[in-house]
């Protein structure tokens, strides 16, 4: 039995679910601390792809490099979108909170998404590098240099953003505020600054994220809502709390779906990404590494 064929399957979904984990972190961490549901998550990410594009196809620069104009950039996007548009929300309590996000970030989606065709166009683009296509083969199995420097990125990213809720004062006001913002309002943290931080923070994840999917995908205006569901998705597996659980809960869905295409075939690809959704929401509806609610 050749075993290439399936070793090479469980690479190509480890670096797709690392795209779905780097997709998801920032929408987890705005839930988990904002309570807000920004459904217009995934037209942040396809914003962050065409910066890249941008500065690569106008002025060559590296896509890689691009993340670190990319990533401040959304990250002044977040900024003036919370104190537009979602900080209207933050004084309602949470069912009305969601429902209101919710609302918001549907208009705000089809904002982005018609922005983007005005000034790109509905065309696909994509980004070639180079470097685009090579890469290294080990026993067989190809490890392409654009998708092992993307997951390497991503988990350096997720490792900063752990770091930085750890590590610093703000990270630490962050934390306090996802877990009871009246106790965290009480020890003298600022809560709406820590709303506006993390909701910036998030989108600026979601340019980060955008840059990576440029590499192995096109972009297009349209793109927005896939993007979104596949956060979503790894958001509910995962459960609140865990920034390297929404990771590793992208990792799994991406392996699923890999798995699937060597059994079932591509067209059931999606089918079973969300049956594993649901057994998870049936069996553990705090999500794989979420905590319990007593």
């Amino acid at each position: 039995m050749n075993l290439e064929p399936i070793f090479q399957n469980l690479v190509y979904g480890l670096f797709v679910g690392g795209l779905y984990g780097m997709a998801a972190v920032g929408l987890s961490l705005v839930f988990g601390v904002l309570k807000v549901l920004n459904v217009s998550h995934g037209e942040l990410l396809m914003l962050g792809g065409y910066v890249s594009f941008t500065l690569f196809d106008a002025y060559g620069v590296d896509p890689f490099l691009s993340i670190a104009i990319a990533a401040p950039l959304l990250f002044l996007v977040g900024l003036g979108l919370h104190g537009g548009l979602f900080r209207w929300v933050m004084r309602l309590h949470e069912e009305a909170k969601i429902k209101n996000s919710l609302l918001i970030g549907f208009g705000l989606a089809l904002v982005l998404e018609n922005l983007a065709l005005r000034v790109w166009t509905a065309d696909e683009r994509a980004i070639t590098t180079g470097y685009s296509g090579e890469g290294v083969t080990l026993a067989g199995i190809v490890f392409p240099y654009t998708r092992m420097s993307g997951l390497v990125v991503a988990f350096m990213a997720v490792m900063l953003l752990h770091l930085f809720l750890t590590r610093t004062y703000a990270g630490r006001a962050i934390r306090a505020t996802s877990e009871d913002w009246e106790a965290a309002s009480l020890m003298g943290i600022n809560v709406q600054r820590t709303y506006v931080v993390a909701f910036a923070i998030g989108t600026a994840l979601a340019g980060v994220a955008g840059t990576l999917v440029s590499l192995g995908y096109t972009i297009a205006p349209s793109i927005g809502l896939a993007w979104t569901l596949k956060a979503l998705v790894v958001v509910v597996l995962a459960g609140l709390g865990s920034i390297f659980g929404a990771f590793a809960a992208g990792i799994l869905l991406g392996e699923a779906e890999a798995t699937s295409i060597y059994v079932f075939g591509a067209s059931y690809r999606e089918v079973v990404g969300l049956v594993l959704f649901i057994i998870v929401l049936l069996l553990r509806p705090q999500g794989l590494f979420g905590r319990r609610v007593r």
